[in-house]
């Protein structure tokens, strides 16, 4: 059934669900007039855990099983039977659904709702289901969509029973069995029944693996009891959802063998067959790329001038029906159409790189950090990037985001769905993750770099003047380069200056309330790779706070690195977001007659995974701050939780801390 609605929306599928509509009547998938079947009616006695179990969940599933049966094609069909007991008002939207695209089919979905009383039962009645179309973002046209159940009588107390059967996607031979949810799970099973001769291979994420026990012949099934409730809302600082949860991943084709490795070169395999004709060059696209790299001087300036041709001419649009959600679309259709999602721009590349004489490849991965596992081989992922082959005399300090596959290649990972970041760099969110390298034979799982600090980051330098009553007015000057230059374009792009006044104020004002910007100017180079200057000038009354005779001045004037974090034990790793060097210089002239009195403490704190260096001081009539914040990893251990805490309760503190200013003697 897809899990319920509460997770489809928080962690499943990067979807958006749209366009609601009732069933008719008429519709074939629904059977009027059954009963509660027996096997719901058991689930349903299971009693509600005890309050320790369920802590603050909302509803609890009391069962849930999926029956994946195989046919002699590979083709699963699969039926899901699920229990779910309301526990609070805000429960009440946990409910079943069932997503399907043009090449499956919903043979059956049936709902009952069983009364808090448990004498009354209920039958969802066509019109207690809707329809609703998928879409990622306003970019996407797609075929696939959702029935979902909104069953009578769901108070609290009552039970939800859900059954459903649907013939899965004839090219699809894996099942992604996700063991977590934001709600506790008394039990849940999988089944496998698979013809006669046939094999299967198991893999497990973030949870101890469970033997099957062999029902019949060939057939097998796993259960598990009592998995509580994945709930990261109040731990700060955590990795993505999906990337944390417990999962089994069961193949049953050409990739059902034991060894990993060998796992993933047969996923690698049927990635590079289905997309084995796409990257043909059309004679259009040898014209231009012919036209683009006449005269580059080295392998860069190649590279530079077809990425930035892609990202700048072929817009981000994705037309989903089908296995069309996993194929490309012809490079020449796509250069001649001017648009394409994230595999038809990895298409036109591969298509481009091969006229200049360079090698690339597909790259299927996830855009949320550590869903894809080296140890949990599957086809899991919503995002395709490339990886190029870079020639072994080639060394180039602007190729960065290199890594070193088993065969020894060196390998460029570049995602040209990425308008802003240069190729060379790679987005924050995909740095430190895993992807597939669909390279034929060759295929094979590799890590994703993690740039150096130096590859992200921004300086910004102030000057700044502050009168007796607390006005402060000055200038500043900020320098953006990598992922941070990227968001700042990604903003110029997206906006007007109306509303890119707008933005700037309100995070400026964050620091700095009250604040207004009396001007300001972007200065884009056209070259990705080029740092991107911001300047304006501002205005914030009261600013500094008068304490009887004295002053108190924050020499941090804007900019906050202070992350969220508590004292609880940590249990989950610890996400830095981004690798990256910031530095800050501001100089505050002080008002006339004042001196400063008192300075905050300098700060200098390194641990392996960052630094913070950050000083204070005074030269005549000018109050002086500068530090520096560098940030050597994407994610830590939950072991390093102390060292983080002290690292931010350090920033923390400098961020707040205050000088003050008094009187100058007469």
């Amino acid at each position: 059934m897809a899990g319920l609605r509460n997770q489809l929306t928080g962690w499943a599928a990067v979807t958006v669900l749209i366009a609601a509509a009732c069933m008719p009547a008429s519709a074939s998938w629904f059977s009027k007039g059954q009963p509660v079947p027996d096997w719901g009616v058991q689930a349903a006695k299971t009693p509600t855990p005890a309050a320790a179990v369920v802590k603050d969940a909302t509803a609890v599933i009391l069962y849930d099983e999926y029956v994946e049966t195989i046919d002699g094609n590979g083709r699963a069909t699969e039926r899901e039977r699920q229990v779910i007991r309301i526990l609070k008002p805000q429960g009440r939207h946990n409910t079943c659904e069932v997503s399907y695209d043009v090449d499956e089919k919903l043979n059956y979905f049936r709902v009952w709702t069983i009364a808090a009383d448990e004498k009354n039962t209920y039958e969802a009645q066509p019109t207690d289901f809707v329809e609703q179309g998928d879409t990622d973002v306003p970019v996407m046209l797609s075929t696939r969509k959702a029935r979902i159940a909104h069953p009578p009588a769901v108070d609290v107390g009552a039970t939800i029973v859900c059954e459903s059967e649907e013939v899965m996607k004839p090219y699809m031979q894996e099942k992604v069995w996700t063991l977590q949810n934001g709600i506790p799970v008394v039990f849940q099973a999988l089944e496998l029944d698979l013809p006669a001769g046939h094999s299967y291979s198991e893999a497990w994420h973030r949870f101890d693996p469970v033997k099957p026990a062999q029902v019949a012949p060939n057939h097998w099934r796993w259960e598990l009891k009592d998995v509580p409730a994945l709930n990261l809302r109040d731990v700060p600082s955590s990795p993505e959802w999906f990337a944390l949860a417990g999962r089994m991943t069961v193949q049953w084709g050409d990739a059902a063998i034991a060894e990993k490795d060998q796992e993933w070169r047969a996923l690698g395999q049927w990635v590079t067959k289905l997309e084995q004709d796409r990257p043909t060059p059309s004679p259009e696209i040898t014209a231009r790329v012919n036209e683009l790299v006449a005269g580059a001087p080295d392998f860069y300036s190649k590279l530079s001038r077809i990425t930035e041709d892609i990202q700048k001419n072929i817009r981000y649009f994705i037309v989903s029906r089908g296995i069309g959600g996993l194929q490309a679309n012809h490079a020449g259709d796509i250069y001649r159409n001017r648009y394409g999602d994230c595999k038809d721009k990895t298409t036109l590349l591969i298509a481009m790189l091969q006229v200049a004489g360079i090698k690339a490849y597909y790259v299927p991965v996830d855009h949320r950090r550590g869903v894809v596992d080296p140890e949990d081989p599957s086809l899991l992922g919503d995002h395709m990037i490339t990886a190029i082959e870079v020639p072994d005399d080639v060394q180039d300090a602007r190729l960065q985001a290199v890594v070193k596959g088993k065969d020894g290649k060196r390998y460029l990972i570049f995602d040209p769905t990425d308008q802003r970041t240069p190729v060379g760099n790679l987005p924050s969110n995909e740095q430190g993750g895993y992807g597939l390298l669909a390279a034929g034979g060759s295929s094979q799982v590799i890590a994703l770099p993690v740039l150096p600090p130096t590859a992200n980051g921004t300086e910004r330098t102030g000057a700044f003047s502050l009168q007796a009553d607390g006005t402060l007015t000055g200038s500043l000057d900020t320098v953006h380069s990598g992922p941070d230059g990227s968001d700042m374009r990604y903003l110029l792009k997206d906006t007007d200056e109306k509303q890119r006044r707008e933005y700037l104020e309100k995070k400026i004002a964050r620091d700095l309330p009250g604040v207004s910007l009396t001007s300001f100017e972007f200065v884009q180079p056209p070259a990705l790779d080029k740092p991107l200057e911001f300047h304006y000038k501002l205005t914030a009354s009261q600013y500094a706070h008068t304490a009887g005779p004295l002053l108190l001045v924050r020499p941090r004037v804007v900019g906050s690195y202070a992350m969220p974090f508590d004292d609880k034990p940590r249990q989950v790793p610890i996400d830095l977001d981004a690798t990256g060097r910031w530095k800050d210089s501001f100089d505050i002239t002080l008002p006339d007659g004042y001196v400063v009195d008192e300075t905050p403490d300098p700060v200098d704190l390194d641990v392996d995974f960052a630094s913070y260096h950050s000083a204070v001081s005074a030269k005549g009539k000018t109050l002086h701050y500068e530090r520096e914040y560098v940030v050597k990893k994407v994610e830590i251990a939950a072991g390093k939780a102390a060292e983080f805490r002290k690292l931010q309760s350090a920033i923390l503190m400098d961020e707040k801390g205050t000088a003050v200013l008094k009187k100058a003697a007469n």
